[in-house]
């Protein structure tokens, strides 16, 4: 069985290009996209993803409320922040909000993957 993944990105580029990135991976489906934090809570609760891609700055409701929130409905799916904002209060913050790792948008696409594997493993 596929591990399906749940992308939430505002911008619908990144989205479409994480999600044809990420399908080329064996054993990997994108099960669905958001564009803001309810969005992602509302998906979350229907599609019940293996991982999921949370932006940071989105409109609605940002990344990190919606990973306070994603970890009390679902808190054995792990949530990877994909931003291009980086600092340490910013990792400190997240990984108090339920984030299980950062990735930098400026990084290259195979940290993203490698980070994917990484937690997917750990939910197998």
């Amino acid at each position: 069985m596929p591990k399906r993944i749940l992308i939430v990105d505002d911008n619908d580029v990144v989205r479409k290009i994480v999600r044809g990135i990420l399908e080329e991976e064996d054993g990997w489906e994108v099960c669905g996209e958001a564009a803001n934090g309810r969005e992602a809570i509302e998906k979350a609760r229907q599609l019940t993803p293996d991982v999921i891609v949370l932006d940071l700055a989105m409109p609605v409701m940002d990344g990190l409320q919606a990973a306070r929130e994603l970890t009390q409905i679902l808190p054995a799916v792990p949530l990877l922040m994909f931003t291009n904002f980086e600092s340490t209060c910013l990792k400190q913050e997240a990984l108090s909000a339920g984030i299980s790792a950062l990735v930098s948008k400026s990084e290259s696409i195979r940290v993203l993957i490698n980070r994917l594997r990484t937690l997917l493993w750990r939910v197998a």
